[in-house]
């Protein structure tokens, strides 16, 4: 018996090493692709009020094509996880790649509110595959600190995505509509639907794959569920995640509307604080070797839990923006370490439905992440409160998360 399974193992790897492309270009695409949300997301904010009058609907009506492509990409991994599971890697990449880049055409071309935040579940939907998956090839390829340290590396590409989106948004209202943001979203998709097919190699074998079906995937999950050190690590790591949409969604009103902070400095501020996951993240995947995952997860956990409150603190003394922030650095450059190594860790004991767990990971997040973004608005947008309370609370529970979750195990964490 195992003899027959040592050759199993050595038939599988070679397997996997065949496929292996070249590090960097992995190291390109997977972060592309893991940056969908954020393009998805950022990128059309600006033209927001345009599009609202431009198609004449309500406020309430365009905010609804936010929520539609979040809870697309949170139910597409649902689908594509198991899917890839069953069928390899590239297969449901193409596609939704290839969906991605009609749906993003056909949202340029919408003629009202309504039609848009169905292409739009539609569109964020297609992009979750190319997130899904894109973790779980990585876990095909790497495990343990070696997977925290590739994690650490896609940062570097996919950390540039909430830095430049809204950037790159406004800069074509100068010269474009809201319609040609979308525009070039489906170039984006259709650039990343060639890298795909030209760039990446299946990297799950046959015997490697497990069938699928509504049931299995939702007896994995439940699986899944139960298993206390994978759901502290995605549920630590989804909190957390929920506090910097949190953040995404209520400092535009807190810098502008309270602080008076002109848009020009709200990008800068906001990509200063995007800026700080990259450097975290290439922090933590050079300490990967010599610090356990753990410890450093643990450290990016303490990091929000600890500026969360120190926001929380600042707002009711009245501090004003030198406090405000460095709150706000300290807690979204704290995903840096969060994302890589909750990712490995979550992972690392799910080899062969890599799918299905890097799916239950995402619309954790993204569940989280919806579900807090409409309370940071309930206190209108006069105060920064609500967002601060709204924001320790998540901190506060994500490292409770942590540490009551994934205590100890006895093994190279």
């Amino acid at each position: 018996m195992g003899k027959q399974i040592t050759k199993k193992d050595i038939v599988e790897n070679e397997a996997v090493d065949a496929g292996k492309p070249n590090k960097l270009k992995l190291v390109v695409i997977i972060g592309a692709l893991s940056a969908f949300g954020p393009l998805s997301i950022d990128m059309y904010l600006p033209g927001l009020p345009s599009l609202t009058q431009d198609l004449g609907g309500e406020t309430w009506q365009a905010q609804l094509t936010l929520t539609a492509c979040l809870l697309g990409l949170a139910g597409g991994q649902i689908v594509a996880g198991p899917l890839s599971d069953e069928l390899g890697r590239k297969r449901p990449l193409v596609i939704g790649l290839f969906a991605y880049a009609v749906a993003s055409l056909l949202c340029a071309l919408s003629p009202s509110v309504p039609v848009l935040i169905g292409l739009r579940l539609v569109q964020g939907s297609a992009g979750a595959a190319g997130i899904v998956i894109a973790r779980a090839i990585v876990r095909d390829l790497y495990s343990g600190s070696e997977a925290a340290r590739f994690f650490a590396l896609t940062m570097a590409v996919n950390g540039l995505a909430p830095i430049l989106a809204p950037i790159l948004g406004g800069q074509l209202l100068n010269f474009t509509s809201w319609r040609g943001v979308f525009i070039v979203l489906t170039l984006i998709g259709l650039a990343l639907l060639v890298a795909g097919i030209f760039g990446l190699q299946e990297t799950l074998p046959p015997t490697r794959r497990r069938p699928g079906g509504i049931g299995l995937t939702l007896q994995t999950f439940g699986g899944l569920l139960t298993d206390r050190h994978f759901l502290g690590y995605a549920l630590s790591s989804g909190l957390a995640f929920a506090a910097m949409f949190a953040y995404i969604s209520g400092s535009p009103f807190v810098l502008e509307n309270i602080f008076k902070v002109s848009p020009q400095t709200f990008s800068l501020i906001f990509a200063i604080n995007a800026l700080g996951i990259i450097i975290t993240s290439q922090i933590s995947g050079r300490l990967v070797d010599k610090v356990a995952p753990r410890k450093l997860l643990a450290l990016g956990i303490g990091s929000v839990f600890v500026g969360s409150w120190l926001l929380l603190l600042v707002v009711l003394a009245g501090v004003g923006l030198v406090g405000v922030l460095p709150a706000f650095f300290l807690i979204v450059s704290s995903i840096g370490f969060i994302a890589p190594n909750a990712t490995a860790l979550a992972l690392a004991p799910h080899p062969r439905i890599a799918g299905s767990a890097s799916a239950l990971i995402g619309v954790i997040q993204y569940v989280i992440g919806a579900a807090a973004t409409p309370l940071v608005g309930l206190g209108g947008s006069s105060t920064a409160l609500p967002m601060a309370i709204l924001i320790a609370v998540l901190g506060s529970s994500a490292f409770l998360a942590f540490v009551s979750l994934t205590r100890a195990k006895k093994l190279a964490e």
